[in-house]
C-alpha cells in the first residue's frame, strides 16, 4: 500500500480493492463504479442508519421515474443553467427520434414539484417530507474518483419538502441539519458547516448549507448539503395550495442530500497504510478466527477453533473462520486487515493450553481473554475500536484546520495543505476577493453556527462571521 497522507486517492483506489467494497476502472464507461457484495453490505448499513432518522422526523420514503423531460428542467432557468454542461440526453427509442428530448435525472427538484403538485392542494396538505435513495447521472468533466467524482451517483439520498411558509421552511432547513449531524456524528465523520456563498450556491437555491469535511491531503470534500428553494421552482411549475383564507399561493421548497461520498469520507477517515479499517457496527465480516496449528496438535486446535466459530456465530456476530491450508497464518493476518475487518480472534498451541483466546484489533491493540469472558470482552473491544476510530479521526481532521488572521496567513496555511479559518464580513466582494486572490482554492463560506468577534482579513472591518478556505474535491 502506498502512504495514505502522501498519495490520498491512490491510496484509496487500492484500500477499497484490497478490502473487496468497490470496482472502480473495471467497467467500460468512465464514472460508474461497482458496489461489490461487501460494499454493498457496507453501502446498506449506512443507507438504513439515514433512513432511520429521516423517518423518526416524520419523512416518507418515495420513487420517482429516473427520465425527466427537457421541457420540465428548462422551466426553472437557474437551476437547468447549473447542470447544462452535466446532463445526459436520451434522443431515441430504438432507432426512432424521440419528439421530446429526456434527461437521465441530474437531480430531482424538477420531478418532485411536478408530481407532488398533484397532491398538495390545501394548507391541510402540508407541510409534507419526502426522500429517495436512487441513482443521479452528471456529465463530469473533471478528473473522477471512485464515490467522490463519478459520473453515475448510484447513492443518492435527496430529501425534499414542501411547506405553506418561508417560516416553516426555514424551521425544516433546521431539522435537517440536526438530522444530517445526527448521521454523521453516527458514522463518526467529523465534518464543518458552511452556508455558501451566493456564487457557489445550488442551481435555483436561495441558502445553501453545506457539510464539508477535510481529508488527510488537506482538501475539504462536501458530503451533504441543504437547500432553501424559496418559491422558485412552485412558481415555474404554477405549483400552488390553497391557504386557509381561501387565497392561493405558491410552495415553499427546500431539497436536502447525501450520497456515498458519506462512505468514502469514512473509510478514508478510518483507515490507516494498511488500508481500510471498518467499524464493527458496520462490518460485513465483523470477526475472523484463524487457527494457528503445527502437525502435532492440528486436530486439538481445529476443534477448538471450530467450537469458538460456532458459538459466535449463534450470537449473530458475523464471523469467518478461516481454515485454509495454503495459506500461513501471516498471509491470512495481511489479507483480513486489508480487509478492514475490526477483530482477529488467533487460536494456537498455548490458547488452547490456556483455555484462552487472542484478540488482536485491527487498530493495533492484542490482548488475551479468557474463554469464560468471550463475548463480554467482543463487546468491550469493539465499544474501545468504535470509540478510538472516532477519536482519532476527530482530533486529526480539526488539526487539519488552522487559524488564520490575514490574507497571507491564509495563503501559508493553504500552501501546507490544511484549510484555513479566519473573520470575514458579510459583504461578499470580500469572500469573492480571496477566491481572485488564491487561485486554485476556494471560499467554502461562512461557518453555519460559530461566531466569534474579530477582524475582516480583507477590509478590516469588524465582524463575528467565520469563513473557510480550503481545495476542494
Amino acid at each position: 500500500m502506498v502512504s495514505k497522507v502522501e498519495n490520498l486517492m491512490e491510496w484509496f483506489y487500492e484500500a477499497i480493492k484490497n478490502a473487496k467494497l468497490y470496482d472502480y476502472g473495471n467497467y467500460p464507461i468512465k464514472g460508474c463504479g461497482i458496489w461489490l457484495p461487501n460494499g454493498f453490505f457496507l453501502r446498506s448499513k449506512v443507507m438504513n442508519i439515514l433512513r432511520e432518522i429521516l423517518n423518526e422526523t416524520g419523512h416518507k420514503e418515495v420513487l420517482l421515474p429516473l427520465l425527466i423531460t427537457r421541457e420540465m428542467l428548462e422551466k426553472e432557468a437557474e437551476h437547468i443553467a447549473g447542470f447544462t454542461g452535466q446532463v445526459y440526453w436520451v434522443t431515441k427509442g430504438g432507432d426512432e427520434k424521440l419528439d421530446m428530448e429526456l434527461a437521465l435525472r441530474p437531480t430531482s427538484e424538477t420531478a418532485m414539484t411536478v408530481v407532488f403538485k398533484n397532491f398538495l392542494l390545501s394548507y391541510r396538505d402540508l407541510p409534507l417530507k419526502v426522500y429517495q435513495i436512487v441513482s443521479i447521472f452528471r456529465y463530469e468533466t473533471k478528473t473522477t474518483h471512485p464515490m467522490i467524482r463519478v459520473r453515475e451517483v448510484n447513492t443518492f439520498k435527496e430529501a425534499f419538502s414542501f411547506s405553506a411558509t418561508k417560516e416553516e421552511s426555514i424551521e425544516i432547513v433546521r431539522e435537517a441539519y440536526d438530522a444530517y449531524s445526527k448521521f454523521f456524528n453516527t458514522l463518526g465523520i467529523p465534518f464543518i458547516t458552511v452556508e455558501r456563498p451566493s456564487w457557489d450556491r445550488f442551481p435555483g437555491a436561495e441558502i445553501s448549507i453545506a457539510f464539508d469535511t477535510v481529508l488527510p491531503d488537506g482538501k475539504s470534500l462536501q458530503i451533504g448539503s441543504i437547500h432553501y428553494l424559496g418559491q422558485n421552482f412552485s412558481r415555474a411549475f404554477d405549483a400552488k395550495f390553497m391557504k386557509k383564507d381561501g387565497s392561493y399561493d405558491y410552495y415553499h421548497m427546500n431539497s436536502y442530500g447525501i450520497s456515498e461520498r458519506s462512505i468514502a469520507a469514512l473509510l478514508i477517515h478510518f483507515g490507516d497504510d494498511l488500508g481500510a479499517i471498518i467499524p464493527p457496527d458496520l462490518a460485513p465480516i465483523q470477526i475472523v478466527i484463524v487457527p494457528i496449528v503445527y502437525e502435532e496438535n492440528v486436530e486439538e486446535i481445529m476443534n477448538y477453533s471450530r467450537k469458538i466459530y460456532e458459538i459466535v456465530s449463534a450470537t449473530g456476530y458475523r464471523v469467518v473462520l478461516d481454515d485454509r491450508t495454503d495459506k500461513t497464518p501471516g498471509e491470512k493476518f495481511y489479507e483480513w486487515e486489508r480487509a478492514g475487518v475490526p477483530l482477529r480472534i488467533e487460536i494456537g498451541p498455548k490458547e488452547l493450553k490456556e483455555n484462552k483466546i487472542l484478540f488482536a484489533e485491527r487498530t493495533g491493540k492484542k490482548k488475551k481473554v479468557e474463554f469464560d469472558n468471550l463475548f463480554k470482552q467482543i463487546k468491550l473491544s469493539f465499544a474501545e475500536i468504535e470509540i478510538q476510530l472516532k477519536d482519532k479521526a476527530r482530533k486529526e481532521m480539526f488539526n487539519r484546520i488552522i487559524r488564520a488572521s490575514s490574507t497571507d496567513e491564509i495563503e501559508n496555511v493553504l500552501k501546507e495543505r490544511k484549510v484555513a479559518k479566519f473573520n470575514i464580513c458579510e459583504n461578499e466582494k470580500c469572500g469573492q476577493d480571496l477566491d481572485k486572490r488564491l487561485t486554485g482554492f476556494s471560499f467554502l463560506g461562512y461557518s453555519y453556527l460559530e461566531r466569534e468577534k474579530g477582524k475582516c482579513v480583507v477590509c478590516n472591518s469588524e465582524t463575528e462571521r467565520m469563513g473557510y478556505m480550503a481545495k476542494t474535491y
